[in-house]
């Protein structure tokens, strides 16, 4: 199953980290990002740019694009990892290594439901016999 782990923090705190306090904490999240890829089941991880340069598409027909993401609470997403798991507890345990070396971020863990049309959903765990998963 392939599950979506966002990371939610207060972006003034994050902004607020001297170039060294940011490079110690992406130092550790390397070494989680590290070891996923070692296991082969990391998909894309990004930190995304500041909330000041967001903006949303909402309302009704083609919408109105508003400045800003206006999320209801201090935190703002900053960034996600798409990886593997086989269980949502092995997620969960992923997330827990993430939050162990930057303790002040939240993680949101969500399955991802991937459609594209006209091609079949993805598979998400080894064939049998294949000796990976």
């Amino acid at each position: 199953m392939l599950y979506a782990i966002l990371a939610y923090h207060v972006e003034e705190t994050v902004a607020s980290w001297t170039p060294e306090e940011d490079a110690a904490v992406m130092a550790g999240l390397l070494k989680v990002h590290e070891q996923l890829d070692k296991e082969g089941g990391l998909g894309p991880a990004a930190r995304l740019g500041p909330t000041g340069q967001a903006c949303t598409l909402r309302g009704p027909g083609a919408g109105v694009v508003i400045d800003g993401p206006f999320a209801e609470t201090k935190e703002q997403l900053l960034g996600l990892y798409v990886l593997e798991r086989e269980t949502r507890e092995e997620a969960i345990a992923v997330a827990r290594d993430l939050r162990r070396v930057n303790p002040t971020a939240v993680y949101e863990i969500r399955p991802i439901m991937l459609y594209l049309p006209g091609e079949p959903f993805p598979v998400t765990e080894a064939p049998a016999g294949s000796g990976q998963g």
